[in-house]
């Protein structure tokens, strides 16, 4: 009989209840990640920052690229608002956070979306940059040409998805393309699950 998997990044005692009890039904509905980083159970905004730590600390990915968190034998999955990740700017540097409180790591992919949303795929996975650290990223916007103003930021938001932006993020010594995006597509070409449903029954 093989025995069943547990996923390595989970916490101890979550991987023990894993198996003991590696048949328990997935949870869906419940569960959702809001723009602010806020965890909420059924709309209801989780303050206790125990549940917080327990939730932050056991919330990773299926192969699906669905998120969730494990709790004990259970996965909870979580419903997105934006992507599995909020990320925040620091106050001096480029070293961005989760809102897990863990950092990002590497930022290996960018995109901008026709509201000038930044889409980022991080070390840590795909994340969406909060709208209060947009003036962080403006700095940092490059192009051939130099630092980019409004004008040509306001060109770029028009363009359509796919299209060569012709600009760049400037991150931790590199500069990485910037994509242009719609939001709509960000899922699919992040690869994760905005709305996770349980897999259909043979």
């Amino acid at each position: 009989m093989t025995e069943p998997s547990v996923e390595p990044s989970i916490e101890p005692w979550a991987q023990r209840a894993m198996l003991r009890w590696p048949n328990v039904p997935h949870l869906y509905g419940w569960l959702r990640l809001d723009r602010r980083g806020r965890w909420l159970i059924k709309d209801e905004v989780i303050s206790r920052p125990q549940i917080v730590d327990t939730i932050n600390a056991n919330y990773v990915a299926d192969e699906r690229g669905a998120w969730y968190f494990q709790n004990g034998p259970q996965r909870g999955y979580v419903a997105l608002d934006a992507a599995p990740l909020m990320l925040s700017a620091p106050a001096e540097g480029d070293a961005l956070s989760t809102h897990l409180g863990t950092p990002a790591g590497d930022v290996l992919r960018a995109a901008i979306d026709e509201h000038g949303g930044l889409w980022l795929l991080t070390a840590r996975g795909p994340g969406w940059l909060t709208d209060r650290d947009l003036d962080w990223a403006l700095q940092r916007l490059v192009s051939d040409q130099g630092l980019v103003d409004e004008s040509r930021l306001a060109a770029v938001l028009a363009l359509s998805p796919g299209a060569a932006t012709g600009l760049a993020i400037a991150l931790q010594a590199q500069r990485l393309a910037l994509e242009r995006i719609d939001e709509a597509g960000v899922p699919a070409a992040f690869g994760f699950l905005r709305e996770p449903e349980a897999p259909a029954t043979p």
